[in-house]
């Protein structure tokens, strides 16, 4: 039995209830309408009925990892509300994978189970269901920042169900002063790891998902073996870009290998390290990163940036509008690969404007989206287009 409830009736199937429903939320009515925000777009077989997605959020609400009824609740209000793209936050493949106690976790059949109403409810409103899967690194083993005021460097202790002893990363080197030792990961452990992501993808396949987000940004591990920042090692996983790549490219091989070919793979990359440092990622590394993952299948890259250190070269740009938006073009066009635009992405005719002039294939909102989870209908009216609302909702719907 599911441990909350879920319903059977969709926003777009009301016709059970004896009501001309329409299609789903956020779908054009005007098949030549010309706002770039609610076209569909296609990789492999799957639709998306607009360009608009949610970002993933961490809630830091889990209990040993499981998903319960304040993810329901806040996921599905996205789906009803109309967004094309839903991406369940940061979930580690294991334990000792997630950011803290609190955060998601897919590492066993009950996880699994325990999403699939959520799964199953936001596909019913014509979105597609992503989750994004991660392993925290050096970063693991911290307390949500509403417990810390915000302080995302504090250890979570063993008596704060932590595990600040099993903390890990290319090299022992911490992410800041407060954070927990790391220990620096053995061969065999980084082919366990690969294997655990693995594993969480199967489970995700299994639990409903159109698509999996591998979270290759913000200083989690993956980031931390691309970045040489953070990577010291002087072994096949360390030292050249090339060789820093590959433990990403090795998670990504074998997530594309047991995921079925009509469903996209997505990774989150942070193009960019914005260090005053010589080291550290660069845009350019990144579209070498980016070319490397689309020939082993990756079909999206979800462009963001920083994260690896904890005092970037300018801190004032993570305030600025748009501030990823020209990585994802970059990406885009030198690359060759399907791109996400995120990060400070608010208003509807900036993100109209990134689609329009070929920036990214879809715009993702984060924060945009908690003020305001009408944010896809509110903006159709604004940018002129005509699109379904949910049947349950249309009684509120602005009148011309």
């Amino acid at each position: 039995m599911h441990p909350f409830p879920t319903t059977k009736i969709s926003a777009y199937n009301a016709g059970r209830l004896g009501a001309n429903s329409g299609g789903p939320a956020a779908t054009t009515l005007n098949q030549h309408s010309t706002s770039p925000l609610f076209l569909p777009f296609r990789l492999r077989s799957l639709e998306f009925k607009n360009r608009v997605g949610v970002s993933p959020m961490c809630q830091y609400s889990a209990v040993d990892g499981f998903p319960n009824a304040w993810h329901f609740g806040h996921l599905s209000q996205f789906a009803i509300k109309g967004a094309g793209l839903i991406i369940v936050e940061a979930t580690g493949v294991t334990p000792n994978a997630r950011i803290t106690p609190n955060c998601l976790g897919l590492w066993s059949q009950a996880h699994a189970n325990a999403f699939k109403p959520i799964v199953e409810f936001i596909k019913s409103q014509g979105a597609v269901a992503a989750i994004q899967l991660g392993h925290a690194g050096r970063k693991a083993s911290t307390l949500a920042p509403f417990v810390t005021n915000n302080n995302y460097n504090s250890v979570a202790s063993t008596e704060q169900n932590g595990w600040p002893g099993n903390v890990v990363g290319p090299s022992p080197v911490k992410q800041a002063p407060t954070t927990a030792d790391v220990k620096e990961l053995s061969v065999p452990e980084i082919r366990q790891i690969v294997k655990d992501f693995e594993n969480s993808a199967r489970l995700a396949l299994d639990a409903g998902f159109d698509v999996v987000e591998l979270h290759g940004a913000h200083g989690y591990l993956i980031h931390s073996f691309l970045s040489s920042l953070s990577n010291f090692r002087n072994d096949e996983y360390g030292g050249s870009l090339e060789n820093r790549m590959r433990f990403p490219i090795e998670i990504a091989k074998a997530v594309r290998a047991i995921w079925p070919a009509d469903k996209p793979l997505f990774f989150r990359l942070s193009v960019s390290d914005w260090s005053d440092e010589p080291a550290g990622l660069t845009a350019a590394d990144s579209v070498h990163i980016a070319r490397a993952l689309k020939a082993v299948g990756v079909d999206l890259v979800d462009c963001s940036s920083g994260g690896i250190v904890t005092a970037p070269v300018n801190p004032a740009v993570f305030f600025e509008p748009g501030y990823n938006v020209g990585f994802a073009e970059q990406l885009r066009v030198e690359a060759g690969v399907a791109t996400a635009a995120v990060g400070n992405i608010t208003d509807a005719v900036q993100a109209e404007e990134i689609l329009r002039n070929g920036k990214a294939d879809i715009v993702l909102l984060a924060r945009e989206f908690l003020r305001n989870s009408a944010w896809v209908l509110d903006s159709a009216a604004k940018v002129g287009a005509e699109v379904e609302w949910p049947v349950q909702y249309r009684r509120a719907k602005p009148r011309e």
